[in-house]
């Protein structure tokens, strides 16, 4: 049977939509979760950190089991394994068994997006139908991070905090049974022994979490614990040996010597700050609207549109600069725009006006995540060998995934100890949450800061108008 190209892109791209639609469903729905749950402040953020750091840990694993196995037959396996943890998670009756099925489920989203991606470069020939594909399929991931607040509220309002995971299920379900019908598979056929590297996928997901849980234990036992340095030095051991196996690997998920360009270096740089700032920016911001402001869920939500709406903007306009300027400046005013809508947001406190106190840093912040990570995307796949450019993209999303979850758990411990600091003070509640919340966003806006010195060190790319199309959608 001959299949549409088009009717493949449908199941993909609805497929990337609901992962990442679960990125943002989740944050509004954080406070219920604490509630219910019973969870700490500081354990609340594992929520977030369990899905993003495994996810980010095993992408390349993931891209590379769906070249070598066959890329239909991983993204259906990945639908699955996505399914049936958005399921568990929904049904969990323990903090524990909430953070083991997003972590799970963090591994689902790792073989379904990287096989998504690889199907879709090789069922649209490179030029004018690749472009649109792209467009397309970029246009509705996007659409799903502004989406998913929207959603997101509107389930824990009428449902429960239960529905933001089980929503997933009946979209799994749809899309496992219609991939057979509209997407032919494919492989790359390895001209020597087929290797997956996963001492090289378990040594630097390893160590990354042993690494964060210590950043994560550094605030209730000190910095100078011995569970804490344990941690942490386990961890930096792990990714030593981690590097060590990948240098000497026949077939490694990393590839060594794609650092040597400067693009890719502070490319994943720039993208690991991103990602810190721009969760740790959420979920503060999430938990500051519904506990210190009162909003609902679905109204938490609706405050967040409009920074949505300003990133699928800037989308599409930093594309358009990148092409006409380069991606060095570009990338250097994302920044900037980053620390202003930060240091504006850390102005606001309980009872101030949405639009003067918050509306304009979530617009600038909007504007500037994307122009940073879009010119760093493309200077990243654009600054090496083409048949390498897949995996220089691998590399720069798992760094956005990893990086963001070690961010998320560094601020969270500053914004979480400055609370508790108040509150032994004297301090009433709501003041030591508004409190915890400013801090919090100056240590994001500090994240943002250092990536204004990653700009200046970048190179400026002057990519065609295919190579942003490209690049722009695999960020």
């Amino acid at each position: 049977m001959k299949r549409s190209p088009w009717s493949a892109l449908v199941v993909l791209a609805l497929a990337q939509f609901m992962v990442v639609l679960d990125v943002t469903i989740v944050n509004v729905a954080l406070p219920d979760i604490q509630q219910d749950l019973g969870f700490s402040a500081s354990g609340l953020q594992w929520v977030i950190s369990a899905y993003t750091l495994i996810f980010g840990g095993f992408l390349l694993l993931g891209g590379r089991a769906a070249d070598l196995l066959g890329r239909r037959r991983v993204f259906i396996g990945g639908l699955l394994l996505f399914g049936l943890t958005s399921l568990a998670a929904g049904l969990a009756a323990t903090g524990e068994q909430l953070v083991v099925m997003r972590a799970v489920q963090g591994l689902g989203g790792a073989l379904l997006s990287p096989a998504a991606f690889a199907i879709l470069t090789v069922t649209f020939a490179h030029g004018r139908d690749r472009n649109i594909a792209m467009g397309i399929w970029g246009g509705l991931a996007g659409l799903g991070g502004t989406l998913g607040v929207i959603a997101g509220g509107l389930l824990v309002d009428s449902l429960s905090w239960r529905w933001v995971f089980l929503v997933n299920v009946p979209i799994a379900i749809a899309l496992v049974a219609l991939a057979p019908v509209f997407v032919a598979e494919s492989r790359v056929r390895p001209a020597g022994r087929r290797t997956f590297d996963v001492a090289g996928a378990l040594l630097g997901t390893g160590g990354l979490l042993a690494v964060v849980l210590g950043v994560i234990r550094a605030e209730p036992l000190g910095w100078g614990s011995t569970e804490v340095i344990a941690l942490l030095a386990g961890g930096l051991a792990l990714l030593a040996v981690f590097l060590r196996v990948e240098a000497r690997s026949a077939a490694p998920l990393v590839p060594l010597h794609l650092f040597r360009s400067r693009g890719l270096r502070t490319s994943v740089l720039a993208l690991a700050l991103n990602g810190a700032g721009f969760l740790a920016m959420f979920f503060l911001t999430a938990i500051f609207l519904q506990q210190v402001r009162g909003l609902t869920a679905l109204e938490t939500g609706l405050a967040f549109l409009p920074m949505g709406i300003a990133a699928i903007v800037s989308a599409v306009v930093a594309s358009q600069l990148v092409t006409r300027f380069g991606t060095k400046p570009v990338q250097f005013g994302g920044t900037v725009l980053s620390v202003v809508g930060l240091l504006l947001l850390t102005r606001a406190d309980a009872t101030g006006a949405y639009v003067t106190q918050l509306l304009p840093g979530l617009i600038l912040f909007g504007i500037g995540i994307i122009a940073t990570g879009t010119p760093a995307m493309i200077a990243a796949v654009t600054g090496v060998r083409p048949d390498e450019a897949g995996a220089a993209s691998g590399v720069v999303n798992a760094g956005y995934q990893v990086g963001g979850a070690i961010g998320l758990a560094v601020i969270t411990t500053v914004a979480t100890s400055h609370v508790e600091g108040l509150l032994a003070g004297g301090a009433n509640p709501q003041d030591a949450l508004v409190g915890g919340f400013e801090r919090g966003l100056f240590a994001a806006a500090l994240f943002a800061a250092v990536n204004i010195l990653t700009a200046l060190g970048a190179p400026r790319v002057r990519p065609t108008a295919d190579q942003v199309a490209e690049a722009a959608v695999a960020a």
